[in-house]
């Protein structure tokens, strides 16, 4: 009888957006093997990591290790638990075809034991991509729209407040002024550093009431540009 490997995750807050445990998992991947004909040999767990790399993953490196030595089945409840970028999930077909073992991911119904389930098995991992570049996207519109309307975007930058609505940016007059004295010694050639001490011999307050630093002077006039 052929060995089977788990591997199961779920991230900080999986189980609440997913509605994929690591009890769900694991019952859907003991009912695959027992209906399959395959040895459950172990299940690996990574609980509360992230899947954007698949490095830093102790569980799925061990997985992958095991599934290797016995050239067995790697069996996952989807590929969003085994990784999230093409890259990744790529290399870790090709790991595991370089050492005769497979692949089987019971949501996307993929089975490496076949050509076809191959060629499908990289189909997928490019469409995954595909979509998480566009939910990207979408939201750098977004939020270039919101900066455009002059409403925040992250953190409140030097030189504006938060309004009473909590969204729009109003101008603080004494942050600008200071805004304007950093172009005016820039523009003299003082350097990044000299400035900072210019700043801070004035008493000038950054928005966090620290010193100022040459980086802080830095993004500021990055923004600017």
């Amino acid at each position: 009888m052929q060995t089977a490997i788990g591997y199961i995750r779920v991230s900080t807050d999986g189980q609440v957006t997913d509605g994929v445990s690591l009890d769900a998992q694991r019952e859907r991947i003991t009912a695959w093997c027992m209906a399959n004909g395959y040895a459950l040999g172990e299940v690996f767990v990574d609980a509360g990591l992230s899947g954007g790399r698949s490095d830093n993953r102790p569980g799925l490196q061990s997985a992958l290790d095991a599934v290797c030595k016995v050239r067995g089945v790697l069996v996952v409840y989807s590929l969003s638990r085994l990784a999230r970028s093409t890259k990744d999930t790529i290399n870790i077909g090709e790991r595991l075809e370089k050492s005769n073992a497979d692949l089987v991911s019971l949501s996307e119904r993929i089975d490496t034991t076949s050509a076809a389930g191959k060629m499908m098995f990289r189909m997928l991992a490019v469409l995954a991509e595909f979509e998480r570049d566009q939910i990207s996207e979408r939201t750098t519109t977004a939020m270039r729209f919101k900066a455009a309307q002059g409403q925040r975007v992250g953190k409140v930058p030097f030189g504006f407040d938060l309004g009473q609505d909590g969204v729009s940016l109003v101008p603080n007059s004494a942050e600008l002024e200071a805004i304007g004295l950093i172009h005016q010694l820039r523009e003299k050639r003082y350097s990044l550093r000299d400035i900072a001490a210019e700043l801070n011999s004035r008493n000038i307050p950054t928005k966090e009431g620290k010193p100022w630093t040459h980086s802080t002077i830095q993004r500021i006039i990055s923004r600017a540009v």
